[in-house]
């Protein structure tokens, strides 16, 4: 609504200067012999059924945006990317310092080699033992050994048999730590984890990094996803494959449409709101990480009513009652001023008009569903305060379109001073003061 009372202020007096001046070049006299008739702009209502929307504020990230962080402590030794650059999926992006962990492989190495000889002698003495084992239970068939020295051969099989299985545990953990540090190794050359673009570097040669050291954010820029929050109450009419609307003040003029392509189904502790997340085809790089965009999901329509542009509805700051000022006397057949110069030449002679409260019925972003008002009338979009601060009941109306009022709605305060300032309307006005 801050824009469209700003359209009000600003394009009222441009119309009445306008008017003024009109009227002298034409001769036509002040309606009444006193004042001139006020000039307004007018929209014809219409019949339908306006979509509802939700309007909300979202955050927008590359596909498969992921901030990097190393998984070890060492010093950088180079740096083979900048911001900007775009990166294959395993490509190297930061080699580290691996001077340390080269020398600590050489160690697990070697306890390797140690473990394993210990492993071999263990398994020699358990072939020995197994082959004594093997002598006493042929003797012991014919009875040509003692019980005892049964006993004491079964011992020393199961003495070596625990001290095998030892020496191969011990060989499995020394394989294991030079398998881990075959592992941190590696880490010390940081690659791409998916293919995109590299951006928000902040690591240089010589530096110290660790776990918690952020080196690059990347994502895949002609791909982003917008995260948008919905309350407990939305999550009633919001359903993922709803179509939505995205534009921006760094957008301009363009309206991005797409989809709700998925829902979280769980809501937050203490928030009781929850994320939807839409994803969005970026080959043109409109969309940049990070920007705030104004999302509109559409979730349905409201049912048949009279349709009237927001800007049409006036609240009297003299009674407080809020309603439209219709043109009852204006239509097709009515008579325009001739041989005006400016862009208002299609202002009619004075017509009569009414203000009519109204109901409304259903309230989109731009346009409301109305009762009191009937399809075809002309509703004063612009000029309402001029109207009601003298109680005029006669006005000059200025038709327009549907798709310019809405496009004025639209606007930011800037761009709608910018734009009525630099019309043939702002540049005549002057002219004829």
């Amino acid at each position: 609504m801050k824009n469209i009372t700003l359209y009000f202020a600003a394009l009222s007096v441009l119309i009445i200067i306008s008017a003024c001046s009109s009227n002298e070049q034409q001769g036509v006299e002040n309606y009444g012999g006193e004042r001139t008739v006020p000039a307004v702009e007018a929209v014809e209502a219409r019949f339908g059924s306006l979509p509802l929307e939700e309007r909300l504020s979202g955050v927008v990230a590359a596909a498969n945006q992921i901030d990097m962080y190393p998984r070890i402590s060492a010093p950088v030794l180079e740096v083979f990317v900048q911001d900007g650059d775009r990166v294959q999926q395993n490509d190297v992006l930061i080699k580290l310092d691996d001077s340390e962990y080269k020398e600590q492989l050489k160690q697990a190495e070697a306890n390797l080699r140690i473990t394993r000889a210990q492993q071999r002698q263990a398994e020699a003495e358990l072939n020995e033992v197994e082959s004594q084992m093997r002598r006493q239970l042929a003797l012991n068939e014919r009875d040509l050994t003692s019980e005892l020295e049964m006993e004491r051969v079964q011992a020393l099989l199961e003495s070596a048999e625990a001290s095998y299985e030892l020496a191969r545990a011990r060989v499995e953990q020394a394989q294991s730590s030079v398998d881990e540090q075959k592992q941190l190794l590696g880490r010390t050359e940081i690659r791409a984890p998916i293919s995109g673009t590299v951006g928000q570097r902040s690591v240089e040669p010589g530096m110290l990094v660790n776990t918690g050291t952020m080196l690059f954010t990347i994502g895949d820029l002609t791909r982003s996803k917008v995260t948008i929050n919905l309350t407990e109450r939305m999550m009633q009419y919001i359903n993922r494959g709803q179509s939505v609307r995205i534009f921006s003040e760094t957008l301009g003029d363009t309206v991005i449409t797409a989809s709700v392509s998925r829902i979280s189904p769980f809501l937050g502790a203490g928030s009781f709101s929850t994320t939807a997340e839409i994803d969005i085809r970026n080959e043109n790089m409109a969309l940049m990480p990070g920007m705030f965009v104004n999302v509109d999901v559409l979730y349905g329509e409201s049912e048949q009513a009279t349709v009237i542009p927001l800007s049409s509805i006036y609240r009297n700051p003299n009674t407080g009652e809020s309603g439209v000022y219709v043109a009852t006397g204006f239509g097709i057949e009515s008579e325009f001023l001739e041989n005006s110069e400016n862009e208002l030449a299609n202002l009619s002679n004075p017509v009569d008009t009414e203000f009519r409260p109204i109901n409304v019925i259903a309230r989109g972003r731009e346009t409301a569903g109305v009762e009191g008002i009937n399809p075809g009338e002309w509703v004063v979009t612009v000029g309402q305060n001029l109207l009601a601060r003298d109680a005029r009941d006669t006005a000059r109306i200025r038709p327009v379109g549907w798709n310019k009022i809405i496009a004025m709605q639209r606007m930011q305060p800037e761009d709608l001073l910018k734009e009525i300032m630099n019309s043939g309307v702002a540049q005549n006005s002057v002219n004829n003061l």
